[in-house]
């Protein structure tokens, strides 16, 4: 009796498997699926996966710290740099202030004293042209005053008398004063000599006559006395050292 092909291909696909193949199939799953876990290696597994976890974020929390740490670092660098920027640039403030302030005082002691200075050589300019009127003033009383006078003619002398020394008191005012050095010893610094006159009963070199009285004004001599100086006497003496008479006085202070 023949069988059909189509009926031979399924008897061939139901029939059952060869032992050996079953063998080596059942292997390899038991191989795949896992093996069963006792609880101390569960619990050890659940340890490493924790100590795993936590290195792996104590390493992201240390990496996000450094970073943090150098950007810090970053950051106080350049505020050190602006401090010290900032430190240099106040201490230049300071120098430039001072010295403006030094400039101001300088400028301004400068000016007053060239006020100072203009003030005093107008006043000086003003009392040398002055001077000629006040020796008119006072040769012309001498005069009117070795005359015999009328009263009412006194009075208008005594009246210009007064005007001189107004006038001589606003010298007196401005620091002005006059050189009349008549018995004193001759001093060219101050004194002009036209003439010499003999004369054993003073010291040599002494003023004898004042022709015209000097003016000096603030130390500075606007014009020197115009006198005559006797010779033919003794040399007068040198003065006595100041410190000398520095050590009298404290020697009477002491005592």
């Amino acid at each position: 009796m023949k069988i059909p092909v189509e009926d031979a291909a399924e008897v061939s696909a139901q029939a059952p498997e060869p032992a050996d193949e079953v063998v080596e199939k059942e292997e390899a799953a038991m191989a795949e699926e896992p093996a069963e876990m006792t609880e101390e290696e569960m619990v050890e597994a659940a340890i490493r996966a924790g100590e795993e976890a936590a290195d792996n974020d104590f390493k992201l929390k240390f990496e996000k710290v450094e970073a943090e740490l150098a950007e810090a670092r970053e950051q106080l660098a350049a505020a050190e740099d602006a401090k010290t920027a900032a430190e240099a640039k106040a201490a230049d403030a300071v120098n430039r202030h001072a010295r403006l302030q030094a400039d101001w005082e300088n400028y301004r002691r400068r000016t007053a004293q060239e006020r100072l200075d203009e003030r005093a050589r107008a006043t000086e300019k003003l009392v040398e042209a002055l001077l000629p009127v006040v020796d008119d003033m006072e040769r012309a009383l001498d005069h009117a005053r070795s005359q015999e006078m009328a009263e009412d003619f006194k009075q208008f002398v005594d009246g210009v008398d007064a005007v001189r020394s107004k006038l001589l008191g606003v010298f007196d005012r401005e620091g002005v004063e006059p050189i009349d050095p008549k018995g004193e010893a001759f001093d060219c610094n101050i004194h002009q000599a036209v003439g010499r006159v003999e004369d054993a009963s003073q010291y040599d070199e002494t003023v004898n006559d004042v022709y015209q009285k000097g003016y000096r004004m603030g130390g500075k001599v606007l014009r020197p006395a115009m006198v005559t100086v006797t010779y033919g006497g003794d040399k007068r003496p040198a003065p006595e050292p100041e410190t000398d008479a520095a050590e009298d006085q404290a020697e009477e202070s002491a005592e």
